[in-house]
């Protein structure tokens, strides 16, 4: 029966894409807009919903930084209105003519942006990716398959019931937005399975769920990646800058794939440095751990394990290692570091052109937190994952990135000889 249902909806969502491919902006733009006036007007049912699944959350244990993931309240809600908003304000990238090449024989060529076609999304815990995923795959002219994490079943319900809602306010197919129901994970399995119809796959969550996908999936992945991101301090960095930069990147939001999780710093300031960071950090409810370095600085913090060096912690922990300047830090970062975000704070130019070269990140920052890796920051009003991987896309994914690219060519005539 699961598979069954699962097949159905993917068949769906194929079918509307062809509705989709050649939609034109205005038409999208007007969904978006009936997406705004929709999400503001159901706001107390939405909220309502969100309750089940927190009240839901609160008895199974859930851990304070899952439970605010899984959060909506008005504020929130008005930051999805506000992420619509700007996708609307955003060029249409279908039809985008990338290239253009006219031969000696006289065929003209284009190179033209168009949807990947059916997108299917499989993400954990945070309702916003409902309408930041659908919102972008819409604009860009692809269908969605959705599939959200149990903990946010009534939420989600309502989210694609306000989608749904929207699509036919402007008479598109509900298919172009479908909803996997049930929380069986074997669901996740089937979906997995239907090349025939799913174009690619972009999960959202924890690195086992991750794996999983890449393991068994017949359709295309595009990997949102883990965020083990680091800070370097180096020795020529601004003490007061870089100490509000790692609090910022750590504490501002510790539940995200941004937030910092490792503090690198240069041996020759760790003593100035590392006791007046501590101390702020450790004010705002952080754990810290340390390298014995580290530990011979700040005593009494838990020494710091090889596992560490590798692990997002998505809460108040931080990890803190002593090094032997840039080439020590890069070299650390490149190593241990899921090649999401990373920054270092520095007032040699040299420096920081170096670690932008060398850290091979999906961003890299100089004398900036590393939360502002984010397609609202980035300018691309919303994303639909942030990939650390290089094919086919690789950091905040927007508009572009959920397109591929034809070849049109023009003749009159012409054969080849």
């Amino acid at each position: 029966m699961i598979e069954n249902d699962v097949r159905k909806k993917a068949r769906f969502a194929k079918e509307a894409s062809a509705v989709l491919y050649n939609c034109p902006s205005k038409k999208k733009n007007a969904l978006l807009h009936a997406v705004i006036r929709r999400l503001r007007s159901t706001l107390p049912a939405l909220l309502a919903s969100n309750k089940k699944d927190l009240a839901k959350a609160k008895a199974a244990g859930l851990s304070k930084v899952l439970t605010d993931r899984l959060t909506l309240n008005t504020h929130r809600v008005e930051q999805m209105v506000q992420g619509v908003a700007d996708v609307i304000k955003l060029a249409d990238p279908v039809g985008a003519v990338v290239e253009k090449i006219i031969r000696p024989n006289g065929l003209r060529i284009e190179k033209v942006r168009v949807p990947l076609g059916t997108v299917g999304i499989i993400y954990e815990s945070r309702p916003n990716v409902t309408i930041d995923a659908a919102v972008l795959c819409l604009k860009s002219g692809n269908s969605v398959l959705l599939r959200g994490g149990s903990e946010a079943i009534h939420t989600n319900k309502k989210l694609v019931d306000i989608l749904r809602r929207a699509l036919r306010d402007v008479g598109l197919p509900t298919g172009c937005v479908e909803f996997i129901e049930t929380t069986d994970r074997k669901a996740v399995t089937a979906m997995l399975q239907q090349a025939q119809y799913l174009d690619v796959i972009i999960p959202r969550g924890s690195q086992k769920l991750i794996e999983f996908i890449r393991k068994h999936s017949a359709v295309p992945v595009i990997a949102h990646g883990e965020g083990n991101c680091h800070v370097y301090v180096d020795r020529s960095a601004d003490l007061d800058k870089a100490e509000e930069i790692v609090f910022n990147a750590k504490v501002q939001r510790p539940s995200v794939c941004n937030a910092a999780e490792k503090l690198l710093v240069d041996r020759s300031i760790a003593a100035n440095f590392l006791p007046r960071v501590a101390e702020r950090l450790r004010k705002a409810g952080v754990e810290i751990r340390g390298d014995r370095h580290a530990a011979s600085v700040l005593h009494g913090i838990r020494l710091a394990k090889e596992s560490d060096w590798t692990k997002e912690y998505l809460d108040l922990v931080i990890a803190i290692k002593i090094v032997n300047g840039l080439d020590d830090a890069i070299s650390h970062i490149n190593r241990y570091g899921s090649h999401h975000s990373d920054a270092i704070v520095t007032r040699k130019r040299t420096h920081g052109e170096r670690f932008l070269q060398e850290v091979d990140s999906a961003a890299v920052y100089v004398n900036a937190s590393t939360r502002f890796t984010d397609g609202f920051e980035f300018g691309l009003g919303a994303e639909i994952g942030i990939s650390t991987q290089k094919l086919h896309a690789r950091g905040p994914m927007g508009l572009s990135e959920l397109t591929s690219t034809k070849y049109v060519v023009r003749g009159k005539g012409q054969v080849r000889k």
